[in-house]
């Protein structure tokens, strides 16, 4: 059953001139097969937008991109992801955040390749079933790959359509109603080129702070615009104060090299590369924490602290630094060339850490 707001938007017109402004003034994106691209033959590439779309969780463009090249450069295909040790993938995944969708990309790169033969599923279904792939996701696959019908809604479109049609409901619980206005939308003729034109208003026209009405091909149907009072939305429910946790990390030297080890399969930054420490507790940890964690006993230098904003939470974790003695020999972790820990694959709140020692180690 279509809502009052559904109705009252013009999908016709507004698809018309949509993909006649996304035509003009669309992104041109290294992944995206442009209209003019499709005329001179070109063909989407299944495993270069899956590639995007899982990088772009949580992620801005001009973060992503490099990232995404560097990728293709070493994995040209599925398959080359595949059969990479899933340390280099992680590691190549340094910086991006999130690093379940590392685990998820590599685990997701396998299913296709050895279960279904190097091809990427068009069927939403078929995208559904495979690791790290959401609907939001999948849709956006189905659409940009295979020019297949899909609704797809990002934070960009959840911006636009509660603007177009000044939705009271406030975010999360509007989302099902921003799914169903945005569903009634999409264009049947061109999917591909609608989902990404209408990703492309909100995320290049309607800004959340500043948005350009001037430019927008739909400011002439938009309620908020007519009532002036496009920033308002969306409304979102107000978000609890994130909890602080707190911990300790011992930043080992000796000999030119770093101390690191690759952190449980399962939490927070899974299997990723750590400076050991201890856990990390809202409360602190004690002093006798602090010493039963401890790799050695040694005359602790405090470097200072690094905070990192995790979705939930933020992290203040203590630096403590000192020089490995002599004839210690750690059960777990790697010593690693402090020329070569850029290529570590620390993940940022480790970066962060493991700089901060090496900085006040110069002083």
């Amino acid at each position: 059953m279509p809502t009052s707001a559904q109705t009252a938007l013009p999908a016709p017109d507004l698809q018309a001139a949509l993909l006649d402004w996304y035509d003009q003034s669309g992104r041109s994106l290294p992944w995206r097969i442009r209209p003019e691209d499709r005329v001179a033959g070109a063909v989407a590439d299944p495993y270069a937008i899956w590639l995007s779309e899982i990088m772009l969780q949580q992620t801005t463009v001009p973060h992503a991109t490099p990232y995404w090249e560097r990728f293709l450069e070493r994995w040209p295909t599925v398959t080359d992801l595949a059969e990479a040790p899933r340390e280099d993938v992680l590691a190549a995944w340094a910086g991006l955040g999130y690093y379940a969708r590392a685990r998820n990309l590599h685990a997701c790169a396998q299913k296709v390749a050895h279960e279904l033969g190097g091809e990427f599923p068009s069927a939403l279904d078929g995208l559904l079933a495979l690791p790290g792939v959401g609907d939001y996701t999948a849709n956006a696959i189905r659409a940009a790959a295979f020019d297949q019908p899909a609704s797809v809604v990002d934070g960009n479109v959840e911006r636009v359509i509660t603007r177009m049609v000044r939705l009271e409901t406030p975010l999360p619980k509007a989302k099902p109603e921003i799914k169903a206005i945005a569903a009634g939308l999409a264009s049947p003729e061109r999917p591909g080129d609608y989902a990404q034109a209408i990703m492309d208003l909100g995320a290049t026209v309607c800004t959340p702070k500043s948005p350009d009405c001037a430019a927008c091909p739909w400011s002439t149907w938009c309620a908020a615009r007519a009532a002036g009072d496009q920033t308002r939305y969306p409304l979102k429910t107000k978000k609890k104060p994130k909890p602080v946790r707190r911990g300790v990390c011992f930043h080992v030297v000796r000999e030119g090299a770093i101390w690191l080890r690759r952190r449980p399969e399962t939490g927070l930054l899974g299997a990723m590369m750590e400076v050991p420490g201890t856990d990390w507790c809202e409360g602190g940890v004690s002093e006798r924490e602090v010493a039963s964690a401890a790799p050695f006993e040694a005359d602790w230098r405090n470097a200072g602290h690094v905070r990192h904003v995790f979705t939930h939470f933020a992290l203040e974790l203590e630096v403590l630094c000192a020089t490995a003695p002599d004839g210690w020999s750690p059960e777990e972790g790697v010593w690693t060339p402090l020329s070569a820990l850029k290529e570590a694959g620390l993940p940022s709140v480790m970066m962060k850490a493991a700089k901060l020692g090496l900085e006040r180690r110069l002083l």
